[in-house]
Order: C-alpha cells, then structure tokens, then sequence
C-alpha cells in the first residue's frame, strides 16, 4: 500500500485522494501519468465501447483534469494548490486578480482605441466621399 512520505520540512504527508477500489486506483495511476495518459485513456475507451470515452471525457471535464488544454477565450485563471503558507496564498491570489484585472482593462482600452480609429477612418471616407460628389 502508500505509505506517507516527508516533505522538505520533515513534516509527514499522506498522499492525496488515494482511492479504493478498482476505479479510485486507476484514478490515481493515470494522475500519476498526466494528461497523456489520461487521453489515452479516453480514446481507448471510445474504441472499445463509446459510451466509457463520454464517461471518462464528463470526468476529466467534471473534475477539471483537462485544465489549460486551451485558454483562448478564457479567463487565464492560475489555479494553483495551495503551499500551505497562508500570507503566500494570499498574496498570489491577490496578485493574479489584479493581474487579470489589469489585463481586462487593457482589452478594453485597446477596443476603445480600435474603435475610435475605424471612427476616424470612417470620418475621412465620408469627408471625402462629400468632396468628390461636389465635384
């Protein structure tokens, strides 16, 4: 079976979320392997009988395993486990929220500025459109 194991600080640790039975164990070997396996996994389970790769798909969704595989369009929020320093904790998580809020503002500010160019443009093209029809 696990057995604790000791971090940098000699304190024990018990190993996290090891499961029983059968399913808790493969758990915990695919963890082990990360998301490659845990692809494969799915894959091989849509190939043998498609409704166990929709299973495994809904738990690695479910129990967010598939984190970071895309944040296009997403929020980028870092969701780290915590260190154990509370005041550390703290800390990161305030810093990446004014990151994120920073970033937003900035999105913003960039669509503002696109905005006011196509305006402008848009402003000129009329501009001239009226010259030319005087002509």
């Amino acid at each position: 079976m696990h057995s604790a194991s000791q971090d940098w600080s000699g304190r024990y640790q018990l190993p996290q979320h090891r499961g029983n039975g059968p399913i808790g164990r493969a758990r915990d070997w695919l963890d082990e392997r990360g998301k490659p396996a845990w692809l494969a996994a799915m894959i091989l389970g849509f190939v043998a009988f498609w409704p166990i790769g929709l299973a495994i798909l809904g738990y690695m969704i479910w129990s967010k395993r598939m984190v970071g595989c895309s944040t296009r369009g997403h929020s980028r929020r870092y969701n780290a486990a915590s260190t154990g320093n509370v005041a550390f904790d703290a800390y990161r998580e305030e810093t990446l929220k004014r990151l994120e809020d920073e970033h937003r503002e900035f999105r913003d500010f960039l669509g503002k500025l696109r905005e006011a160019k196509d305006k402008a443009e848009f402003d000129q093209f009329m501009n001239q459109r009226g010259d030319k029809s005087e002509d």
